[in-house]
């Protein structure tokens, strides 16, 4: 199995060949500017995701910013699938708090400060449309919910960020 960037899973790959990585760096370049330039607003949306993940090497961070030995932690706030460690509870996260505010923020896991412009979801969908001139992001994007602050963000500037991209792959060629 490849892995993009040591935590992206390319899962039928055994390797990432050289031009696909090129492609793959212009996909999370873009989705880094986005995140880079886009805030968190804190509404809270994202900590009622189902799946938040929490990688092996974040576990002692995140119990350390959640108050807690690693122990209690790993027994009552975590459990293991398919490799991963994933929260418990998560609608809404255990560490949100009443007012929308992460309890855990400057430990929290990796995956939450990336949702939703660095996960895998969105990133795939974007190194498609980079890959695939004729494709329209917008189609890509409909399970967004559009109530999200970020969800507005994205979709008012992906698509020319994507012909952004588009533009750099051609030039490379």
């Amino acid at each position: 199995m490849a892995i993009y960037r040591g935590k992206y899973i390319l899962q039928g790959l055994d390797e990432i060949p050289p031009e696909m990585e090129k492609d793959l760096d212009l996909a999370y370049d873009l989705c880094r500017k986005l995140k880079d330039s886009s805030p968190c607003e804190m509404c809270g949306r994202c900590c009622h995701q189902p799946y938040i993940t929490v990688r092996d090497c974040e576990v002692d961070r995140v119990a350390e910013a959640a108050g807690v030995d690693l122990y209690t932690f790993a027994t009552e706030f975590l459990y293991r699938e398919d490799d991963r460690w994933l929260f418990t509870k998560t609608n809404p996260c255990a560490f949100l708090r009443d007012d929308n505010k992460c309890r855990i923020w400057t430990g929290r896991p990796e995956i939450c400060d990336d949702f939703p412009y660095m996960v895998s979801m969105f990133m795939g969908r974007v190194y498609l449309a980079i890959t695939h001139p004729d494709h329209d992001i917008m189609d890509d994007l409909e399970y967004m919910d559009d109530t999200w602050p970020c969800t507005g963000i994205i979709k008012s500037r992906i698509r020319g960020m994507v012909d952004e991209a588009r533009k750099k792959r051609q030039s490379r060629s």
